[in-house]
């Protein structure tokens, strides 16, 4: 029956024009293979934009086109449906008047969908159309937490008489701490937390407790969302569940704990670093997110341009010397160093890295975990790296003279050096070096590239619009007048898609400073930051907010956000 409701629909695409008979014939075929709905693949396969596809069936079914993502749904409305026929039938509730109830449909003809709505609620049902996209969105965002809150709540009773009582919180029973951590709502809800976030996209997971209010939120593209306050008498029940999942222990409530969660979601695997740090009124849990899946290790892809990118690779494929990332915390050095090893990770070559801590498990690669507690730092761990033969080493972050002095050796002696430190450009990391202790000709003679990065938040594709921004503040930001008349900086303007954000996804910005023998010169003269800065310049090295108003150009990102994130020139 559906391949035949998928024909009528194919031949009036055909007889209206908007696609052929030979994309009906393909999207067909790959209907018959795969399965899924016809219109979903047509728009897959680009012979029909998906706005277009849906102003068709309104206009044919005579019902009206809805954008979901510029739809504000009540919760009282998501109810009336449970989420397993919402998402059974792909369908979502959107409002309510009188005895009608409007169900926003991929296939308003879906006579069996309307009669289980109008059976299960008593409503009359009125469809609209909507996309597929926009629907998973909405089910997405509408059902995957507001029901398990609904279940714990359920479960577990009435909140109204609970109080705060901070004095007695060393005198919990943790037998029966132990017993609701079990508790199978406070389970599922703590499971949902971390498919959800995994879902999303998130980077790490932020559940804290304040006097009155407790609440869970999301690291998504660098900024921090609130997805859900769960109720205060859960706040032990939870917080302990996530201990417990982390082999920590629950007893223990004064002192900071770090423990690690290795979980199997939807067939991916995938690690949380869990932090617990006790506060005023309770423990804060912080759970970091590697998602192997979600990891880039492709250097073509993460945001070089050509010339940056080949003299990357000439650095990293050098025999000896040493190459530095810089950079704030949270700004990709790990991932651009991992790509940088994998990109170099040959069978011929003997790969070891020290870190703090071992975020990714990579295959053929020798990674050590510092343990500082035990005198297990990254200059000891450097001293023994040498003695193991290797060719290429990786140092999570040179902290100190002791372990700059070893890498620079490392450097010196025929090994190939990758390290990280902490400073806002390329060109003061070279001062940085000095003002440790390193001698100027060891720093001129050992380091061969420094990159500097930063991440910006991508503008949603789906929802991007060009911004009135007057030519003046193009010139402000650094771009040339005859730049400034032209260039387009588009921002979204927030759908589904970005969560209503205006952005999605991560792009990074990078200043690549190969150290040439004029800046081997500077260094020997003691030359200030801004002096070898401008040299680099001049030699073609292209800063970060120049690598920034290139992404704007592009179209990939904002002015706002470059501006946000780099320093004018």
């Amino acid at each position: 029956m559906a391949m035949a409701m998928a024909g009528r629909l194919g031949a009036m695409l055909v007889s209206s024009g908007l696609i052929n008979e030979e994309q009906l014939k393909k999207a067909l075929a790959v209907q018959q293979k795969e399965g899924g709905r016809l219109g979903s693949i047509l728009v897959k396969m680009n012979f029909v934009p998906e706005e277009k596809l849906m102003m068709f069936l309104s206009k044919q079914y005579g019902v009206p086109y809805v954008d979901l993502g510029r739809f504000d749904i009540d919760a009282n409305i998501v109810k009336l449906i449970p989420a397993d026929v919402a998402q059974k039938y792909q369908i979502m509730p959107i409002n309510r008047t009188g005895a009608t109830v409007t169900i926003a449909m991929v296939d308003p003809s879906n006579v069996f969908a309307i009669d289980d709505v109008k059976f299960m609620t008593g409503y009359n049902v009125e469809p609209v159309v909507a996309t597929e996209a926009g629907i998973k969105n909405a089910i997405s965002k509408h059902y995957s937490l507001s029901s398990a809150i609904e279940t714990v709540m359920t479960s577990l009773g009435d909140d109204k008489d609970v109080g705060v009582i901070h004095d007695e919180e060393d005198k919990v029973d943790v037998a029966k701490l132990k017993a609701e951590v079990e508790d199978a709502p406070v389970v599922k809800l703590v499971n949902l937390i971390m498919s959800d976030a995994v879902q999303k996209g998130a980077s790490d997971i932020h559940v804290e407790a304040y006097e009155k209010a407790f609440r869970v939120r999301y690291r998504i593209d660098g900024s921090l969302y609130e997805v859900m306050a769960p109720p205060m008498k859960l706040r032990a029940a939870l917080t302990s569940r996530l201990k417990i999942m982390a082999e920590l222990d629950i007893a223990e409530r004064r002192l900071p704990q770090d423990g690690r969660i290795k979980l199997k979601i939807k067939d991916k695997e995938v690690d949380l670093r869990v932090s617990v740090l006790p506060c005023l009124f309770g423990e804060k849990v912080v759970m970091r997110i590697l998602d192997k899946s979600n990891l880039m290790l492709d250097l073509t892809k993460l945001g070089f341009e050509a010339k940056a990118l080949k003299e990357f690779m000439d650095a990293i494929t050098a025999p000896y010397g040493m190459v530095l990332v810089t950079g704030p915390t949270g700004s990709g050095k790990t991932t651009s160093l991992y790509s940088a090893l994998q990109q170099i990770n040959n069978i011929d070559v003997n790969i070891m890295t020290a870190e703090d801590p071992v975020e990714y498990n990579l295959s053929g690669i020798n990674q050590v975990q510092m343990k500082d507690d035990i005198g297990l730092n990254f200059a000891a761990a450097l001293r023994s790296f040498l003695r193991q033969d290797p060719d290429i080493v990786m140092v999570g972050e040179i902290r100190d003279y002791e372990t700059a002095e070893i890498a620079v050796k490392a450097a010196l002696t025929g090994h190939l050096v990758l390290s990280t430190l902490h400073t806002n450009d390329a060109p003061s990391t070279i001062n940085r070096l000095l003002n440790m202790g390193v001698e100027p000709f060891l720093v001129s003679s050992s380091v061969i590239m420094i990159l500097a990065q930063r991440l910006v938040r991508k503008a949603c594709q789906s929802c991007k619009k060009p911004e009135k921004i007057p030519v003046q503040t193009f010139i402000d930001a650094g771009f040339s007048k005859d730049d400034a008349a032209t260039v387009v900086s588009y921002k979204g303007e927030g759908c589904n898609t970005c969560n209503s954000t205006g952005y999605k996804g991560r792009v990074a910005l990078y200043e690549v400073m190969p150290v040439k023998e004029e800046i081997k010169e500077l260094i020997l003269q003691g030359a200030s930051a801004l002096d070898i800065k401008k040299a680099a310049i001049k030699l073609g090295m292209k800063t970060l907010r120049m690598s920034g108003l290139s992404k704007v150009k592009e179209g990939l990102t904002s002015l706002e956000e470059v501006v946000g994130t780099t320093f004018a020139d």
